[in-house]
């Protein structure tokens, strides 16, 4: 059995029973089998290698230079840098350092060495930061009901063969955030927002009086929570002893903060320091989790933008708009609300019927036909093979919502539900875009109205935008297909990606922040389940 086979494919109970004289590991190697075997994305990367550590030795020293470096940067992708550990990073960096005499963490298990804790220390931290930096700390399908989201990442195997392969560790790491101009926005929106405010996860400063000569396992987090506002001091050979950089760092902090610049933390600074967010910033730190799930998407691509919150869909291109509109989405309540995904828009079609969700017809048609056949004339009665059925023939009394075996549907017209063209993306949710005969209500500052689907307010413009990069009269083409009076179908080439996104603060193209409402109450889920995840 290789060592790729021992890392992935065992637990720790089979590794330590199997036959020594079939396997000739050493004491190192199969300590560090033992510790990634439950961590799937670790076990790919040191089976696939040998079972050899890569943050110890000379290389490890620029990787684990490179790894520190990249952490410090969390507070500004609005991430919590305890959950990487980053302190503990540096003290084990300044040991290997120095050469001090190697001894296990505390927290390690006693029958890993301590070589192998360091690199596993190291490890875990690699594997969580590039997990959350390249597609966000949650699962979003597991904080709503309504995100339907699937998060693309690059496996952490492959990241980390990259990262021990590559003579710039540091460009590797760099590489991962969400390359958009919209996410760096919102990171400097979050400098602003936060002002003097740390963000969430960044260990609070004990209390004392913290001055030039100490030292102390707080000094380490003073500079932390210093530098996650901006002010960082010069990096130290001991990050636990307050040194003049530091004091230099603290006075810089007090000033801004309308304090005795005097570089000594006392009880004022220190409680000054340690003050949480505000909700400015915490709309942000949402958005910005939002974004990483985005980040397996080409958003310099031609797209579909439909911000639910902001009730606007626009056509971006080359990460600028080149078209807008307003929008009606889903009501504000779970049996309607529109679902976040992304999807291809595949084809439009001109002049659609439209078939009438199974829901809408027997929840408020079919009591109104048992109350009189003639209710809701506008709409067909159609059985199971697409006939149009006599409302003579029907005995709608007989039926319950269970046992209902028709359909309803409206033929093409001007008072039309779904207006003169709809936009399709097929999706498990039967969600498009669509035109609608309620022009009105696109003046209202609330739109929330339809079962889920979204009405465009410019449909018309919005089919000449999409058909434009493939026809050289898409007005022309689409006016024909509207004046035949029947059902047309337009296909896209290339298909159009459609993202369906919810943000309630978003940047504009001069990167200015606009808020939303929670209409949904979405964001208010994303920033409790970021918030537990940074405590832990």
């Amino acid at each position: 059995m290789t060592p790729h086979a021992l890392a992935q494919g065992l637990d720790a109970a089979s590794v330590a029973v199997l036959p020594a004289p079939r396997i000739a590991f050493s004491e190192q190697e199969m300590a560090l089998a033992r510790a990634v075997v439950r961590e799937p994305g670790l076990a790919d990367f040191y089976g696939s290698n040998g079972l050899r550590p890569i943050f110890l030795g000379a290389d490890g020293a620029r990787r684990r230079a490179a790894l520190i470096e990249a952490l410090g940067q969390a507070p500004s992708h609005g991430l919590p840098p305890a959950r990487y550990g980053q302190l503990d990073l540096q003290r084990i960096d300044d040991r290997l350092r120095s050469a001090a005499p190697e001894a296990a963490p505390e927290t390690a298990p006693a029958d890993i060495p301590a070589r192998i804790a360091d690199e596993l220390q190291f490890g875990q931290a690699f594997a969580r930061w590039t997990h959350d930096v390249s597609g966000g700390i949650l699962d979003p399908r597991k904080v709503e009901s309504g995100i339907k989201r699937v998060v693309n990442r690059p496996p952490t195997g492959e990241v980390m063969r990259d990262f021990a392969q590559s003579g710039d560790p540091a460009a590797v790491l760099a590489r991962l955030p969400l390359q958009d101009a919209r996410y760096e926005s919102l990171r400097k929106a979050l400098i602003r927002s936060s002002g003097l405010i740390a963000p969430q996860g960044v260990p609070k400063v004990p209390e004392g009086l913290w001055r030039p000569g100490v030292s102390d396992a707080a000094v380490a987090t003073l500079r932390v929570r210093l530098a996650s506002i901006g002010f960082a001091a010069v990096p130290s050979a001991s990050p636990t002893t307050f040194d003049q950089p530091l004091a230099d760092a603290v006075a810089g902090f007090q000033q801004a903060a309308g304090l005795p610049a005097d570089g000594v933390a006392g009880p004022r600074t220190v409680a000054r320091l340690n003050q949480g967010t505000s909700a400015s910033a915490d709309a942000i730190l949402v958005a910005l989790e939002r974004m990483r799930w985005m980040a397996g998407h080409d958003l310099n691509a031609r797209h579909v933008w439909v911000n639910l919150p902001e009730y606007n869909a626009r056509i971006m291109e080359n990460g600028r708009e080149v078209f807008e509109t307003r929008t009606v989405i889903g009501k504000a309540n779970q049996e309607f609300e529109t679902p976040e995904f992304t999807e291809n828009m595949q084809f439009l079609v001109v002049n659609p019927r439209w078939n009438v969700p199974r829901s809408i017809t027997v929840k408020e048609y079919l009591p109104r036909l048992q109350a009189n056949r003639n209710a809701v004339g506008h709409l067909d009665v159609v059985d199971s093979a697409g006939r149009v059925i006599g409302r003579d023939r029907v005995d709608f009394r007989k039926y319950t919502a269970a046992n209902f075996p028709y359909r309803m549907r409206q033929k093409p017209s001007d008072d039309n539900a779904l207006g003169v063209v709809k936009f399709m993306f097929p999706n498990p949710w039967n969600i498009y875009l669509h035109d609608t005969p309620t022009k009105h209500l696109f003046n209202n500052e609330t739109r929330a109205y339809s079962h889920g689907c979204i009405r465009i307010g410019r449909p018309i413009d919005l089919a000449h935008e999409l058909l434009r990069p493939q026809l050289d009269d898409p007005e022309a083409v689409f006016a024909k297909a509207l004046a035949s009076g029947r059902e047309t179908y337009l296909n896209l080439r290339p298909p159009v990606p459609v993202h369906l996104v919810y943000f309630t603060a978003f940047p504009d193209d001069e990167g200015r922040i606009h808020r939303y409402p929670d209409i949904y109450g979405r964001d208010a889920l994303v920033r409790a389940a970021l918030a537990k995840a940074g405590l832990q």
